[in-house]
C-alpha cells in the first residue's frame, strides 16, 4: 500500500514531490518578494558522490515568478523542474512540473496545475508506458505549493517554525499516481554545514508525512529535510527521495 512521496525541495526540489496547503490562515504571511537569481546546485548521494550538476534560473515576467532547475546526471539522463508563482497580492503557485528524459525520450514526468487541480504522471516500467490523470480537490489554492514553491512557502512560515511551532500542511505527491495526504513541518535544529570548504549556518526543517494508523503497518513514507540560511533567508540544502517514495535519497546543495 502506498500513499505519496514528499517533494519538498527546491528542486531541486524536484521531487520527492510535495505540494503543501497550510491549514492556518496565518501560515503564509508573505513579507518578502523573490527576484531574479542564477546559480549552480549540485546533487549528491548520501555518501557525497556527485550524482548530477544543476543550473538554477529564477526570473519575473508577466507578473509571475518563474523558476527552472535543470540537472545533467552522470549516467546521461536529464531532469528539469519548472515552477510558476504569483507574489501579489499574496503568494500563490500556479503550476509545477518535473520531467526526466534520456536520449529525447521522456522517462518520467509529473505535473500539477494548482488552479484547476489537474495532475498527471507518466513513467516507463519494464519498457511499458504507464500514465495517470487525476483532478485533485485543491480547496485553498492560495495556500497550496509544490516543489520549489514549497521552499518559498517555508520562508513565509519560518518565523512560526523558529519559535517551536509545528505547522500542519496538506500534501500531494506521486506513487506514481497523484495522491493526497497530510504532513507536519517543524524545526529540527540549528546547524553549521560544511560546503565548498567553509562552514555555513543553516536552520534544518523536517517535513514529516502523517500516515494513518491503519496504514502504518504497510507503508513507510520517508521524511524530507530542508535547510535554509539564517536571515536573510535563502535555500541551502534539501535531502530526500528524488521523486517517488522508493527512489534513492539524494542531497541537493545550493551554495549562496
Amino acid at each position: 500500500m502506498k500513499l505519496f512521496a514528499l517533494l519538498a525541495r527546491p528542486v531541486l526540489l524536484t521531487a520527492a514531490l510535495l505540494l503543501a496547503r497550510a491549514t492556518s490562515p496565518l501560515a503564509l504571511d508573505w513579507r518578502e518578494f523573490e527576484s531574479s537569481a542564477h546559480g549552480f546546485p549540485a546533487m549528491r548521494d548520501l555518501s557525497g558522490k556527485l550524482v548530477a550538476n544543476g543550473e538554477f534560473s529564477q526570473w519575473t515576467s508577466g507578473g509571475r515568478l518563474h523558476v527552472r532547475i535543470s540537472y545533467a546526471f552522470r549516467d546521461g539522463h536529464r531532469g528539469e523542474e519548472q515552477v510558476i508563482l504569483r507574489q501579489r497580492p499574496g503568494l500563490r503557485q500556479d503550476s509545477w512540473s518535473w520531467r526526466e528524459t534520456r536520449g529525447g525520450t521522456v522517462e518520467r514526468e509529473f505535473t500539477v496545475d494548482l488552479t484547476s487541480g489537474h495532475a498527471t504522471a507518466s513513467t516507463i516500467d519494464k519498457g511499458e508506458r504507464k500514465q495517470w490523470s487525476e483532478t485533485l480537490k485543491v480547496d485553498d489554492p492560495e495556500s497550496t505549493f509544490a516543489g520549489f514553491g514549497f521552499t518559498v512557502a517555508l520562508k513565509a512560515i519560518r518565523d512560526r517554525l523558529i519559535t517551536g511551532e509545528t505547522v500542519e500542511l496538506h500534501g500531494v505527491g506521486f506513487t506514481p499516481k497523484p495522491q493526497l495526504g497530510n504532513v507536519d513541518v517543524s524545526l529540527a535544529a540549528h546547524d553549521r554545514l560544511r560546503m565548498a570548504g567553509r562552514m555555513i549556518a543553516g536552520d534544518r526543517f523536517v517535513v514529516h508525512p502523517k500516515v494513518p494508523l491503519v496504514a502504518k503497518l504497510f507503508v513507510h513514507l520517508p521524511d524530507a529535510t530542508i535547510w535554509l540560511t539564517t536571515p536573510p533567508v535563502g535555500f541551502l540544502r534539501w535531502e530526500g527521495p528524488l521523486a517517488l517514495p522508493d527512489d534513492p535519497r539524494v542531497r541537493v546543495d545550493f551554495l549562496p
